[in-house]
């Protein structure tokens, strides 16, 4: 998959503009398939796990034309409800996560949905349950072939029902969301996850002729329409990638200006970089970070060590604690990092270790960072990328190190952020590409 070879030290200076948000993407790409009229999106991020979900659209029948680098437009007409049976689809549907999200508007639309086992970062247990309870919540038949490792739901005809999710999942819910839209009466989902990402979906499903109340709460209610048009919809910025450039900037002691961030989507993600003592200056839309020689953790009001943990939304994103773990290791003082969602996202420690941070692993779920105070830099090695966000977080840690480090299996990275090594090197970072 290749290597990154990365000179560390270097202070970086200048503008970065964010993607398209990757975990909008793989919602809002699938939900073209609930009309034959032609969807136009822009600010479509290239990263590898939407270009392999487009190519998935493809070979399903719908018809992809690309208008300029981030717009595409999508015309699901002449669906091939034969290609769901061929090997093809189960080698294409099972490389990637977001795959899962086309089961729902293949059921509403077509009375059949069907998925192989997707993929997606190792970062322990992902389960799909969510999903397949509310569509038979809505009347569907569900069948799972364990040793195909095959998902297979059915209905003639699916009907609004009252359900209260297990999880606030948020492909969960935006699977269901899709499903319900073209259901017979009311549907009304409780618990449901109210992610920015979520909203933009529920909007752009609204402008279509779907009747969706209630979003940006917990509490969704929809009624079904016979059948749904053609629309416009434009990504929000990637908060992840916006987390990760403050994360940068502060570990490299750089001055960054992040522009069109959509500050107001945004949520808690600065101030939670505030906590570890970075200065992030809102103006307008954009966010600048200073450069910064020292930044220091904050504590809670009675002085006892800060915690920082994920969330479902307004609370912090679980993709983003990587990012905040490393940056915590140059920091002045400590801080506890709870993950509570995934319990194999921390173990990427052992390269921070390695590279000579003071991190105490107390379990799957807990680490203990005592910071450096960048007194103590980093050093070098050659380790590799688990996942997508722990692949960025230790791509900023090598660019902080002294010396030069090598990063393996940069697939991973590049499955989440689009062009990473030449948008820095722009700004004075020295990434080398081996393939």
């Amino acid at each position: 998959m290749g290597s990154f070879r990365i000179e560390g030290g270097r202070r970086l200076k200048g503008t970065l503009i964010p993607q398209g948000a990757k975990n909008e993407a793989l919602q809002i790409l699938c939900a073209v398939l609930l009309t034959e009229e032609p969807v136009e999106i822009r600010n479509v991020p290239d990263i590898v796990d939407v270009n392999k979900l487009i190519d998935l659209l493809r070979h399903m029948g719908v018809l992809v034309e690309r208008l300029n680098d981030t717009d595409y437009r999508f015309t699901a007409k002449d669906i091939d409800i034969e290609f769901f049976k061929k090997p093809e689809f189960k080698k294409m549907g099972g490389g990637l996560r977001g795959s899962v999200m086309i089961v729902g508007p293949l059921l509403a639309r077509f009375g059949r949905g069907y998925i192989p086992t997707p993929g997606g970062d190792k970062i322990g247990r992902r389960r799909l349950d969510t999903h397949f309870i509310g569509f038979q919540h809505l009347g569907a038949e569900f069948e799972y072939d364990a040793k195909e490792g095959f998902y297979k739901v059915e209905a003639k005809r699916l009907k609004g029902a009252y359900m209260l999710l297990d999880e606030p999942s948020v492909t969960g819910t935006a699977n269901i969301v899709m499903a319900a839209v073209l259901a017979e009466g009311r549907t009304t989902i409780y618990h449901a996850a109210c992610e920015p990402y979520l909203q933009q979906l529920c909007k752009m499903l609204n402008r279509m002729g779907a009747k969706i109340e209630g979003i940006g709460s917990n509490l969704l209610t929809i009624d079904g329409v016979d059948s749904l048009g053609g629309t416009e919809h434009r990504m929000l910025p990637d908060m992840i990638e916006i987390g990760s450039f403050i994360g940068l900037a502060a570990m490299t002691r750089s001055e960054i200006l992040i522009k069109d961030t959509g500050y107001d989507q945004l949520g808690c993600i600065p101030d939670v970089f505030r906590k570890l003592g970075i200065t992030v200056i809102r103006q307008g839309d954009d966010i600048l970070v200073p450069e910064q020689d020292h930044y220091t953790i904050t504590t809670f009001i009675d002085g006892s060590i800060m915690s920082i943990s994920d969330h479902p939304w307004p609370g912090l994103t679980p993709d983003l604690l990587s990012i905040v773990l490393v940056v915590a290791t140059q920091a002045k003082g400590s801080v506890l990092i709870h993950q509570k969602m995934f319990e194999s996202r921390l173990f990427f420690v052992d390269k921070l270790i390695d590279m000579g941070a003071q991190v105490i692993l107390c379990d799957p779920h807990r680490v203990v960072v005592n910071g450096h105070d960048h007194q103590q830099p980093l050093r070098a090695i050659r380790m590799t990328s688990p996942d997508i966000r722990a692949g960025v977080a230790l791509l900023i840690a090598a660019l902080s190190a002294e010396g030069t480090s090598i990063i393996d299996n940069i697939g991973q990275i590049d499955r989440g952020y689009q062009h990473i090594d030449t948008r820095l090197n722009a700004l004075g970072a020295r990434i080398e590409r081996m393939e």
